[in-house]
């Protein structure tokens, strides 16, 4: 099995390459894909990768989609309703979780992800910008990754790279977080897995 460096080498190869005519879309969405108790190793590595990827010319922004929803939840105009709720019967922790499902599914968090890019595209950071998705783990229990990238396509104009903890169960078909159901909603370059 590749370690984590190994898949991280041949992820700035393809990201250096550039897409191919043979995936369904051509934006440049990569995916470093890596099983779930790996999440912390992934955490610790992340300096590293951005100091390598700042060494070969990369300007480097990254997007904590754990950080957003935690913001977007904290803020909600429903958040006193669901605090009130879970004193009341904090057994219902999916009827709760449900009603947490939609700010975020409203397109709030897609918002905040497609202002990062087009902001990338109006003013880059330098020469070579490339966004790093985190934390995208924190997207549990309310949605997946491939849902926002699809609500997306045509967006992605810079390398954006998402790293992915999960399973690879076919070339398109990943498991988020290795149990949820196969989902072959993914447009883009999977690494790993």
């Amino acid at each position: 099995m590749p370690s984590l460096a190994t898949d991280f080498a041949e992820l700035l190869d393809r990201i250096r390459q550039g897409r191919e005519f043979v995936h369904a879309s051509f934006e440049p969405v990569y995916y470093l894909i890596f099983p779930p108790r790996q999440i912390l190793e992934v955490k610790r590595n992340m300096p590293a990768w951005i100091a390598r990827l700042r060494n070969d010319g990369w300007h480097v922004s990254t997007f904590s989609v754990a950080e957003a929803v935690l913001d977007i939840l904290q803020n909600a105009p429903q958040r006193k309703f669901w605090l009130t709720a879970e004193k009341r019967s904090p057994q219902t922790t999916q009827d709760i979780n449900k009603s947490l499902t939609n700010p975020l599914s409203n397109g709030a968090l897609q918002s905040r992800l497609a202002a990062v890019l087009n902001d990338l595209v109006a003013n880059p950071p330098g020469p070579k910008p490339i966004l790093l998705l985190t934390d995208i783990e924190g997207l549990h229990p309310y949605m997946r990754i491939g849902t926002i990238e699809g609500q997306l396509a045509g967006q992605f104009h810079v390398p954006t790279v998402i790293f992915y903890p999960g399973v690879r169960t076919g070339k398109t078909r990943l498991k988020f977080l290795g149990f949820y159901p196969e989902d072959g909603n993914y447009r883009s370059v999977h690494v790993g897995g």
